[in-house]
């Protein structure tokens, strides 16, 4: 007998725990070699007064056990309660993020009958980090932190699922017509890891147009990498043109820990009614069977799983008339996958698969040099409202220390001063970048004298960022205007 896998269980809250054990008892009848060990998250353990909705005690679990199986969860309204998945992502380095879309035409309906995309999200940074702050009675600000080292993991990540699953094509959403630093990046690392792996095909969309074939022509894409807030929105939009949100399962994917989940909710409404569909977790355990070295269970799952989609037996979410031929609840459902086992498809294609499939996909990237940094301004913002542009613009240009002085005023990133135009509208949140003259140093004291001098003259500062060039090249946007 094998040693058996140790795994974390969470039951989680609203549909989960139906799901949860029809997930657990499928995948145990076709011969899962696993030892659960059942933690305790989600909406109970917020209400004891842990923001982050898992006790102390399971985190050990996790990190020892290194493999996560969570059904959903309920996060209370209000207070200061932190997203349970974003908060498990980024504890556990979590940072690949893998939702297969697929199409089970004609038993589950779709406009794309030939859909097969597998959408690869950054998990760890971007918006997701969290860093918001109100600074000014109008404005809030959120903080998009995009890295070399996240993109890289991502992207890389990307080309060797390709590669593992027999894919033939990786595409890269970003948006850096607009944000030509952030998405900049990741563009010019995707195109950095694509020269690696010649074997794949490559191409990169703008994220809207890209988005707009993606729903309309899916079967023009095979795999899809992006930043976490675009892989998270059109992941969903994947899943429910290739038949329902409910279908799909997830992977969160780190060096050293995994977790595998549905990708909905855990709606509440439909929970202890014995309504839900379990195929979302069913198929995120298919991987995670996968990922602990059982590829061979996995098949026997993931094929019974089809078997019973073909054969019509349905749940309520996507049960038709006419495709249909049985509605059953949740536990109904999975003993018609477990009478199934063993039997494969015969209009759905058969899955097979195979160890070297495995999620475990890590290639550490090379070190690189460090760039020459060298401080060239400051971006100086402000919290103010008594007056026009231009009586901002005279005030501060008044305030000028060694070779920093007033070039540009901004509001909303568009330029207000010099010379702007009246028909820009105005809120209390102003940027005033401070530049140095041509040939001469900044020196950090600068810096600090000007923010003296500024809060001297009677004006709120609310925020400074330094200006930098990197081996020469600006480290900071350019001003619309």
């Amino acid at each position: 007998m094998f040693k058996r896998t140790p795994i974390a269980v969470a039951y989680g809250d609203g549909i989960g725990p139906e799901i949860m054990e029809a997930t657990l008892n499928v995948i145990q009848a076709a011969g899962a070699n696993i030892e659960i060990e059942t933690i305790e998250i989600g909406e109970k353990v917020y209400l004891r007064g842990v923001e982050t909705g898992m006790e102390p005690g399971a985190w050990d679990t996790l990190r020892r056990t290194k493999v996560f199986l969570k059904a959903p969860i309920t996060t209370p309204q209000g207070g200061g309660y932190k997203s349970l998945n974003v908060t498990t992502r980024k504890a556990l380095g979590l940072y690949a993020n893998v939702r297969p879309s697929v199409s089970y035409h004609p038993f589950v309906h779709t406009k794309h009958p030939t859909m097969d995309v597998v959408i690869i999200r950054e998990n760890e940074e971007d918006l997701y980090a969290g860093i918001e702050h109100r600074q000014t009675a109008q404005v809030y600000q959120c903080l998009k932190l995009i890295t070399r080292p996240g993109s890289e993991k991502i992207i890389r990540y990307a080309f060797e699922y390709a590669r593992a699953n027999n894919r033939k094509k990786v595409t890269c959403f970003v948006k850096d017509n607009i944000m030509k630093l952030t998405d900049g990046l990741f563009h010019k690392v995707f195109d950095e890891m694509a020269a690696e792996y010649p074997d794949i095909e490559n191409e990169t969309w703008i994220v809207d147009i890209g988005a707009a074939k993606l729903a309309d022509t899916p079967e023009n894409f095979d795999v899809i990498v992006m930043p976490n807030l675009y892989g998270d929105v059109l992941s969903d939009v994947a899943a429910q043109i290739a038949g329902s949100v409910g279908l799909a399962g997830s992977a969160n994917i780190g060096e050293q820990c995994a977790m595998f989940e549905a990708i909905h909710g855990s709606a509440p409404r439909r929970a202890g009614q014995n309504l839900a569909n379990p195929s979302g977790l069913l198929l995120a355990a298919v991987m995670m069977l996968v990922h602990i070295g059982q590829p061979e269970v996995a098949t026997r799952v993931h094929n019974a799983w089809l078997k019973t989609m073909e054969d019509g037996v349905h749940t309520y979410d996507i049960f038709k008339e006419g495709v249909s031929r049985q509605k059953v609840g949740t536990t109904e459902f999975a003993g018609a996958v477990i009478h199934r086992l063993g039997e494969a498809p015969k209009a759905l294609k058969p899955v097979s698969y195979k160890a070297s499939q495995s999620m475990s996909l890590w290639r550490k990237n090379g070190h690189h040099q460090k760039a020459e940094k060298r401080l060239v301004g400051v971006d100086v913002f402000l919290d103010w409202e008594q007056g026009s542009p231009n009586d901002l613009g005279s005030a501060l240009s008044q305030v000028a220390v060694g070779p920093l002085s007033l070039r540009v005023i901004t509001n909303r990133g568009v330029k207000v001063w010099p010379d702007g135009l009246p028909e820009t509208f105005c809120t209390d949140h102003w940027r005033c970048r401070f530049l140095g003259k041509e040939g001469e140093a900044v020196q950090t004291g600068h810096v600090v004298e000007l923010l003296k001098r500024v809060t001297e003259a009677g004006f709120d500062n609310i925020k400074t960022e330094n200006l930098y060039l990197f081996d020469g090249a600006p480290g900071f946007s350019a001003v619309h205007g």
